[in-house]
């Protein structure tokens, strides 16, 4: 059983509030910058419910899971459009917590690359998570989890089906166009002429793999990228972004962790941390 607030250790909570889905993390971590746990974690998609809600509910199921209640976290910070969240402690820009995030699940990135519902950011950042610059998509969805999402229920296959079925292309399909209407249309012309769902699924992951990678490039990111957010997921898309890669003799590492889609809520619970041990050492108390 954790110790109780006052203890040792500083016990956060992140909250990344993002356009589909919502995800918490909770962490511990030692006050002489020892180890950092992660106790219990959670996402959830919002699916036409109130984010408030879907986040009271997953953040209360999230602490209950580690042991803890509300009470006993140091702080609760948030990210995205978490600045809804009434029981905050601090907020934080979503690429300050992202780029943390990305630099604990692999201390070797130097760059992140946040692929969200709606929008692509890539975020250069140096070894201690300050972000050094940022490139994000234009207002176009056609680089987005949304528009991949509906390509997929276009053709019949779910969000997580997609990635390995774009492993099984044996002849791509070049989809050129950068706008999301026009790519849906290319889509339903590519159905009728017979082309395999394999193969137009990977060539939808290579024209979002150009954009990432000229995103990345735009940056002056080099060595490792790491890819947070929901497509961090889809193995297919990684596959093409490394492709892409090696054919463009681009000098970056494309990775991703397991726990990429949390890269936002852990990124701000540490943030947490570090903020409270700062107003701690000055004398200032929170309450959470």
């Amino acid at each position: 059983m954790p110790e109780k607030k006052g203890g040792p250790a500083v016990r956060c909570g992140g909250i990344d509030v993002g356009s589909s889905a919502i995800k918490v993390a909770v962490v511990e971590e030692e006050t002489n910058g020892g180890e950092l746990r992660l106790l219990a974690h959670g996402v959830e998609r919002i699916r036409k419910r109130h984010p408030l809600t879907v986040l009271q509910e997953l953040f209360q199921g999230t602490i209950e899971d580690a042991g803890l209640s509300r009470e006993e976290l140091d702080y609760i910070a948030t990210t995205g459009e978490g600045e809804l969240v009434p029981f905050r402690t601090g907020h934080f820009y979503g690429m300050t917590a992202h780029a943390r995030g990305a630099l604990h699940l692999d201390p070797e990135a130097r760059a992140a690359v946040d692929i969200g519902a709606l929008h692509t950011r890539a975020i250069l950042m140096d070894e201690r998570a300050k972000v050094l610059g940022y490139r994000m998509t234009s207002q176009c969805a056609s680089g987005s989890g949304q528009f991949l999402e509906n390509i997929g229920r276009y053709l019949g296959v779910t969000l997580e089906e997609i990635g390995p079925l774009s492993l099984q292309a044996d002849d791509p399909e070049a989809c050129s166009s950068i706008c999301a209407v026009l790519a849906e249309t290319d889509v339903i012309n590519m159905v009728s002429r017979g082309i395999t769902v394999p193969n137009i699924i990977k060539g939808i992951h290579q024209s979002m793999a150009g954009r990432y990678l000229r995103l990345i490039t735009s940056t002056r990111a080099s060595g490792v990228v790491m890819v947070t957010g929901g497509l961090a997921a889809d193995v297919g898309l990684l596959q093409a972004m490394r492709e892409a890669a090696a054919e463009q003799n681009v000098g970056v590492e494309v990775r991703a962790h397991p726990l990429s889609v949390l890269a936002g809520a852990l990124g701000a619970a540490i943030w947490g941390a570090f903020r409270y041990r700062k107003l701690a050492e000055k004398g200032v108390s929170l309450s959470a």
